[in-house]
């Protein structure tokens, strides 16, 4: 597990240690010195997916380190691959960028807007005898691009003239070759050690309708190609990425020094977020929603930021756990109990409390009076002021099945065989009877209850426990979906007893369960609206699938991790 990093300059005495993120420094540096007045970051998703878990961090960098410093971020999106991509993503995207809480500044901006003026470069690069078309097939580029022992070998259409290239590569915009037939390349070396210098690809042939520029298109620059130069566009002071990307910026730089971009952009690289029982591989994501794994991409146990948010996370709690786990250029795997460490702990502040029980048994109270009502006033907190929920009370009841058994074991504190436990904010109640159906099933418990109990305890006799319940008659029927980890490896990916990642899946991450009774005031929750359930969890009513009188509610966390005992 990877404990949270924290910035070793720190005094206890004037404040809590601040979690490590190598950037302040720098860009502090760069506007003490007059390099910038202002920063400009950006955040640049490919449209292929919806965001995960450790976009979210990336997303927290860039837009956190922006507004901490004054500056501004923009979201491009690097949409150099219309096969792959879709409207839908978009959307996703800039609704989950949204919601945890950023604003980017203007409009929404995509690579696409720049491909004139990219096509324009890699023209100038021709004429510079920096760039060639080249007619090997994937499988001749990599066998003549070598390895990371053995130099390549340059390609038999390196030498092609400038009126050579000009001419194939204005062919290739034209549509009259086929897709793969011909790619553009830069001229740089093919015996660098590092191979993303090695006459790297610019641009591919895709006779693919773009859903920004239609048909205009049929070839497409690559991500490096159009990157650092979209940055430039832009004025990005800081572009900020992933560790991955750190030998790639050599050639991010190469194409800064040889073009007449109207500015220089510095990139930097941070360790990606790597979360234990994870998948936060696009595709692998896309494969778990295509083969109906899971329940779309939003399905409260996938790692997308949509998964994370149907689940009843907050905003605030991913925040929170990205700036736990600091922003520095070690790799490491950060334990999944952190991130329901953070979202317990948001929670236990902001959530009103409620009672809902997920696996009903009637209590009949034979000496309460039949047709009286009592509304007994609850704290919807117990710290937090958010006011009282009114409860009634009346001869019949449900429990938990789980609070009661006939042969309990040792130090069990629930109810038992003319046992007595309080009823949370209620009265003590003393089991008389359990009635059985023909099968030998508890179907109903008959109990009595101490009418001078409501408010304090019982005189001569301790009672140990308290359990839920709600009224019988005024409660709300509901569905409740226990949510746990999708994988039973920590590493899915690599388990030593799979061949896949499917292998790995959980089958009880998910269990539904129907019938639950809710008290009364869960009957008016609106989608989103979170809860403690005492004694449960914390649920959240589904955004999708909760209506008003018919709720709905996700499991977001367990009150203590289960997991780790």
């Amino acid at each position: 597990m990877s404990k949270p990093t924290v910035d070793p300059t720190s005094n206890s005495k004037t404040g809590p240690a601040v979690p490590v993120n190598f950037l302040r420094p720098i860009i502090q540096a760069d506007l003490d010195s007059g390099k910038h007045t202002q920063i400009v970051t950006r955040f640049p998703p490919e449209p292929n997916g919806y965001l995960h878990i450790g976009h979210a961090k990336s997303i927290c960098v860039n837009f956190g380190l922006a507004q901490e410093f004054g500056g501004v971020t923009h979201l491009r999106f690097d949409d150099t691959n219309p096969a792959k991509e879709d409207q839908e993503y978009i959307d996703a995207i800039e609704s989950d960028v949204k919601w945890l809480g950023f604003e980017w500044a203007g409009e929404v901006r995509y690579a696409s807007q720049y491909f004139d003026q990219l096509h324009d470069w890699a023209v100038e690069l021709i004429k510079a005898g920096k760039a060639y078309v080249c007619d090997l097939t994937p499988e001749q580029a990599k066998e003549y691009r070598g390895s990371l022992t053995e130099p390549g070998k340059d390609s038999p259409f390196r030498d092609r003239s400038v009126e050579e290239n000009l001419d194939l590569f204005a062919r290739m915009r034209a549509g009259e070759f086929a897709d793969g037939a011909r790619v553009l390349r830069a001229k740089i070396d093919m015996a660098s050690p590092n191979m993303n210098l090695r006459d790297p690809i610019m641009y591919r042939i895709r006779h693919a309708h773009h859903h920004q520029t239609g048909d205009k298109w049929c070839i497409y620059p690559n991500y490096d190609f159009t990157h650092g130069q979209s940055d430039a566009i832009e004025g990005i002071t800081h572009s900020i990425c992933t560790l991955e990307f750190e030998s790639h910026r050599p050639l991010y730089e190469w194409f800064l020094e040889h073009l007449p971009v109207p500015a220089q952009p510095r990139q930097y690289e941070f360790s990606r977020l790597n979360l234990n029982y994870t998948i936060t591989s696009k595709r692998k994501l896309k494969q778990l929603v295509d083969e109906k794994h899971v329940n779309g991409w939003d399905d409260p146990r996938m790692s997308t930021l949509s998964g994370f948010r149907r689940r009843g996370y907050t905003p605030k709690s991913i925040r929170n756990f990205c700036e736990m786990v600091g922003t520095n250029r070690s790799d490491g795997v950060v334990d999944f109990g952190m991130l329901e460490f953070s979202i317990r702990d948001d929670l236990d502040h902001s959530a009103p409390r409620a009672m809902c029980v997920l696996r009903p048994l009637k209590v009949v109270i034979t000496n309460y009076p039949q047709d009286k009502v009592e509304n007994l006033e609850l704290p919807c907190h117990p710290k937090e002021d958010m006011g009282v929920r009114v409860l009634p009370f009346a001869r019949e009841i449900y429990i938990d099945r789980e609070d009661f058994m006939e042969e309990p074991p040792k130090g069990y504190k629930r109810l038992e065989p003319a046992g007595e436990v309080r009823l949370r904010g209620s009265y003590v109640i003393r089991a008389d009877e359990a009635i059985k159906d023909a099968d030998g099933n508890i179907v109903e418990l008959h109990c009595s209850y101490d009418p001078e109990t409501l408010g304090k305890n019982p005189e001569g006799r301790k009672v140990k426990g308290v359990v839920h319940w709600v009224p019988a008659a005024a409660s709300v029927e509901c569905e409740v979906r226990l949510y746990d980890r999708l994988f039973r490896s920590p590493n899915p990916e690599k388990a030593e007893d799979s061949a896949s990642f499917l292998d790995n899946i959980n089958p009880d991450s998910l269990q539904v369960l129907t019938g639950c009774r809710a008290e009364p005031s869960l009957g008016n929750a609106q989608p989103e609206d979170r809860f403690q359930f005492e004694r449960e969890g914390y649920f959240c009513a589904d955004i999708k699938d909760s209506k008003p009188g018919r709720p709905v509610f996700n499991r977001t966390v367990t009150l203590r991790d289960s997991w780790g005992q």
